[in-house]
């Protein structure tokens, strides 16, 4: 008997794709895999619910800490994405694992998913499945369905699912982001009411002193309790939430091409993404700040495409792995009107000297002032020579050009 493993959320999309996994590939059993990577309980309840009234075995993967893992990863790397920390990118390829190992255990034949053939998401599931033996199929891509074209059809089969909530707006929840996309919000020019927003409050006057400890560049602490990751990043999505902070609207450039608008909600993220900086601040030399944007930018990009498990990413994650070493210590943020901004950084490593930088010393491990002078005589120097030439040259031209101009009037 076939078996086919599909990435089921108990949606429209993957909803539809059970009776046409049957009917236009030929499968005779399907199997519902559900991950869970922080996403309301009220979802895993609407999965269990549609697939029960489907007759499908559903199997419900817990794995928030190896996600919540891998975004503390890119608290290491800075990583963000045009701007806003990743989320939906991260969470793929850690549900897209679970879900191949699942069906790998069932001895599936296949593995499917929902998605269509204009986002990022297709590309994040196969490029994890394509490295397996097992056929890769997305029904929606593949036969070309509309949302109109769905809804149709499952109403014509009377199948269990609501183009619901999400015929507003189309949602996506996990640990560490929430995105909300379509309906009004595809006009750019569109302002967003506050509905579309749940995890970030209206933005106050009020104000919160948050302490982030770091160790080896992974957070680790909260107001000087030790956490583990996924209870770090929940605690911490409530406290930076009720201040508003963590909220971006932006127009997105996704791997085809194409621009969309996209409205985010990550609280936790923006903080601690904020925080880690200000520490690597404190303890990185200025040739080490100089250069980690570059694995910073290259980081991002191979986790935005999913390519999180890729050789270069592994390579990546040898650099940063040494250059977090020293990331160590308890970085003080302030959480005010929307906003996150460090105000206090400590760290035994700490490259900084308050002797050193003091207007009140003198004389530092045998430096003084004066010794600035030559270093002063020097800074600058082939810029201040550069313009002289490019003078001298000017004036030779100008008494050139006025000699010529003399010699014709004669």
């Amino acid at each position: 008997m076939s078996k086919v493993a599909l990435a089921f959320s108990g949606g429209l999309d993957t909803t539809v794709c059970v009776p046409l996994l049957k009917e236009e590939y030929g499968y005779d059993d399907v199997l519902a895999v559900t991950v869970d990577v922080g996403q309301p309980e009220a979802e895993f309840a609407e999965a269990r619910e549609t697939a029960d009234a489907l007759g499908l075995d559903i199997h419900v993967v817990d794995a928030k800490a190896e996600f919540a893992s891998l975004c503390f990863d890119s608290v290491r790397a800075n990583a963000t994405y045009q701007g806003y920390p990743l989320g939906t990118a991260l969470a793929r390829p850690v549900i897209a694992e679970k879900i191949l190992e699942v069906a790998e255990a069932e001895d599936c034949d296949a593995i499917a998913h929902g998605c269509t053939g204009k986002g990022n998401d297709q590309l994040r599931f196969e490029t994890v499945w394509r490295g397996s033996d097992l056929e890769v199929i997305a029904p929606v891509r593949e036969l070309g369905l509309t949302r109109e074209w769905e809804v149709d059809y499952a109403e014509e089969r009377d199948l269990p699912v609501e183009a619901g909530n999400e015929g507003t707006w189309s949602i996506d929840t996990n640990l560490w982001s929430r995105s909300v996309e379509g309906g009004d919000l595809e006009d750019p020019s569109h302002i967003p009411s506050e509905d579309i927003y749940e995890w970030t409050k209206t933005p106050s006057s009020g104000e919160e002193l948050v302490d982030i400890e770091f160790e080896n560049g992974y957070p680790v602490g909260l107001n000087g309790e030790l956490l583990d990751p996924v209870d770090l990043i929940e605690n911490l999505n409530a406290l930076a939430g009720a201040h508003g902070v963590g909220r971006t609207d932006m127009l997105e450039d996704r791997m085809l091409g194409l621009k969309v608008r996209e409205n985010y909600e990550h609280p936790a993220a923006t903080v601690l993404l904020t925080a880690h900086e200000a520490l690597e601040q404190l303890v990185f030399t200025k040739t080490e700040r100089d250069f980690k944007p570059q694995i910073e930018q290259q980081w991002a990009e191979q986790a935005y495409r999913g390519l999180v498990f890729s050789p270069l990413t592994e390579s990546l994650n040898g650099y940063l792995e040494a250059s977090q070493e020293k990331v160590t210590g308890t970085v003080t943020v302030k959480l005010q009107g929307g906003h996150v901004r460090p105000v206090a950084r400590e760290s035994e490593y700490g490259v900084y000297s308050e002797n050193a930088a003091s207007f009140n010393t003198e004389t530092v491990d045998g430096i003084e002032q004066a010794d600035a002078t030559g270093v002063a005589k020097y800074h600058g120097f082939q810029e201040r020579l550069a313009n002289d030439v490019a003078e001298k040259a000017e004036r030779e031209d100008a008494q050139e050009t006025t000699t010529l101009s003399t010699d014709g009037g004669e």
